[in-house]
């Protein structure tokens, strides 16, 4: 319970334990992470209730997950003992009712149900869901060796417990990341005002004997939003050859797609400021450096005035038990078949966070890459296979209501931006308790597609991790990769999301738009998330038709006239508008006087250039 709260010991190495995952994922290699629940146990007990978990030895549950909570009973096994040790509704291990299982280190957000309230167990643990069918489920456990201490769990809290219980949890609820009270008196300050000139590398701190940096911050936090990630944030420890840090600073803030997003409690951006408190020890020396690229697409790139703080200790890192933070910044389009990679390499330490920011190069498939799962093989072997891409991300139902659809977070995880018209998304999660160590190798990935990465992407991640040496090195950021991909085709889907309505004589019939005989018929397009501007206007039908609509565009002013559209094609090109204001909806007019059946999927706004 107590690392719930301990940012300071994420540097510590958790030597003699593994992480591993249970899940629902498909074992055939499909796409049925859940949905059947034909993967969503290990057996069927006598009862034929579910057996969702069974470990042997010593361990630790460190963090479950699930879009689908029920109302059944979960009973807990411990020991080998005939009968439950601990029993609660599955609902329940969310809902906030029943201690230990308190908000926020338990809860909901985005279409996901999460816990990480610590289950330790002794020889062995076994979980059972006095149910029919489970859905979609995530267990992820640590294994502990023989010089581990463990008691297994009761569902029972002592006085103390209770109160570091309300300490940790007050904290994780804490809505000003900014506030750095916690500081003690050993904590020193390096403060910079920076006049930063394009083509130009500057330090902002440099530490020449060891310690320990606690936070960092740098304001203003608008210089640093836009599609052109010009400044890259380069940290070096200890004259290593190759930067430890190396990356454009908005994305290792945590910015999506040009804007600021990422509150967490670990680090983030507010309006005013960046900020980050994961904690940063060194055996000799520190160097922190800000690098502005110029760029020939940007004319009159203006000098940046800011502001840098640097808090440090003299506390030096303890090298058999310390990693040192290094990052892995991978802004790439994966090839067909390939997975997307979060970190890949040899040595050994442990991996403790995830930036991802997801974006469709194809228009056709919405959000469908997110329904891509991770993988992680730690010293060559399987540990965890997820169940989805926003299931990584404690979240759930992506591009449905009350899902996985807006930019909101907790303090450890959540989602960084949701925009089906721009086919993005992304997610942020840091690993602390259930940081992954590895001893030889770490394969950390993700899939970009319903099943053997079939869509096309750009994605851009940022990978953290402890360790006495990079597994990985980072090459420089390029202009070419350190941009914000924009789509040249918006595109609006008649099933989801319900950017489009319908009023008159068209209606939606099984995920389809359709138009019958020959009264008129209006659709209205929710523009909000798009700029001003001229657009060419498509629509996409379900199937080519020999007939005709006719068709009047409106965006808040005067409509256009009627226009006679042939639907040979299956991509319909209905004409042009100009958006003067996104509040206002896109209006669509229709009549079909050939009184032919329209029916089509989606509308495809393409922006002049």
């Amino acid at each position: 319970m107590k690392r719930l709260g301990n940012i300071p010991e994420l540097p510590v190495y958790l030597p003699d334990s593994e992480v591993k995952q249970f899940s629902s994922y498909d074992r055939s290699g499909g796409n049925d992470d859940g949905f059947s629940g034909k993967y969503s146990f290990v057996r069927k007990n006598e009862k034929g209730h579910l057996v969702i978990f069974d470990a042997s030895s010593s361990g630790v549950i460190e963090r479950i997950w699930t879009p689908t909570p029920t109302d059944d009973t979960l009973d807990f096994y411990f020991e080998g003992a005939a009968s439950p040790s601990f029993s609660i509704k599955f609902r329940d291990l969310f809902s906030g009712a029943v201690s230990p299982f308190v908000h926020p280190l338990a809860g909901s957000k985005v279409g996901g149900f999460y816990s990480y309230i610590p289950i330790p167990y002794k020889d062995g643990c076994k979980v059972v869901l006095r149910g029919e069918k489970l859905m979609f489920y995530q267990i992820q456990y640590r294994t502990l060796g023989a010089a581990y201490r463990v008691q297994s769990f009761s569902g029972k809290t002592t006085a103390d417990e209770q109160k570091l219980l309300r300490r940790v949890a007050e904290s994780w609820a804490d809505e000003d990341p900014t506030d750095i009270s916690w500081l003690t008196k050993k904590t020193a300050c390096i403060e910079n005002e920076l006049k930063l000139e394009p083509g130009k590398t500057l330090s902002f701190a440099s530490l020449a004997e060891g310690g320990r940096v606690v936070g960092v911050q740098i304001s203003p936090s608008r210089l640093f939003e836009g599609a052109y990630k010009q400044v890259d944030l380069r940290i070096t420890w200890d004259g290593e050859e190759q930067p430890a840090i190396n990356l454009p600073i908005a994305d290792f803030f945590g910015f999506a797609f040009g804007s600021r997003s990422m509150k967490s409690k670990l680090m983030g951006a507010t309006d005013a400021k960046l900020y980050c408190y994961l904690p940063m020890p060194f055996d000799r020396s520190a160097r922190f450096e800000l690098v502005y690229r110029e760029n020939k697409l940007l004319e009159g790139q203006p000098v940046l005035s800011l502001k840098t703080s640097v808090f440090y200790t003299a506390e030096k890192r303890n090298i058999k038990q310390e990693g040192k933070l290094y990052a892995f910044w991978n802004s790439s389009q994966p090839a067909p078949g390939e997975p997307h990679l979060f970190l890949e390499g040899n040595g050994a330490g442990h991996y403790m966070g995830t930036l991802l920011q997801s974006q469709a190069t194809e228009f056709s498939h919405f959000t469908e890459f997110f329904e891509g799962d991770d993988k992680t093989l730690i010293d060559g072997a399987m540990a965890i296979h997820g169940t989805g891409s926003e299931d990584y991300f404690n979240g759930g139902w992506y591009a449905q209501p009350g899902g996985w659809v807006e930019k909101l977070g907790t303090a450890l995880h959540g989602c960084l931006d949701y925009s089906l018209p721009f086919s993005r998304t992304g997610g942020y999660r840091f690993y602390l308790t259930d940081k992954i160590p590895f001893n030889k190798s770490i394969q950390h990935s993700i899939e970009h597609g319903p099943e053997q990465n079939n869509r096309k992407v750009w994605y851009t991640s940022v990978a953290f991790y402890y360790a006495n040496r990079p597994v990985q090195i980072n090459h420089p950021p390029q202009n070419e990769t350190a941009i914000v991909f924009q789509p040249d085709t918006l595109t609006f889907y008649t099933r989801l999301m319900q950017h489009l309505t319908y009023n008159g004589n068209i209606h939606l019939r099984d995920g389809s738009a359709v138009s019958e005989g020959a009264d008129n018929a209006a659709m209205n397009i929710s523009v909000a998330e798009l700029q001003k501007g001229k657009y060419k206007v498509f629509l996409h039908q379900v199937k080519e038709s020999d007939g005709n609509v006719e068709v009047s565009l409106a965006a808040g002013r005067e409509p256009s006239g009627w226009k006679k559209v042939p639907l040979k094609d299956q991509d319909c090109y209905l004409g042009e508008i100009e958006i003067y204001d996104p509040a206002i909806p896109v209006s669509i007019l229709f009549k079909n006087s050939d009184r032919k059946s329209l029916r089509f999927n989606r509308v495809m706004l393409v922006p002049y250039k």
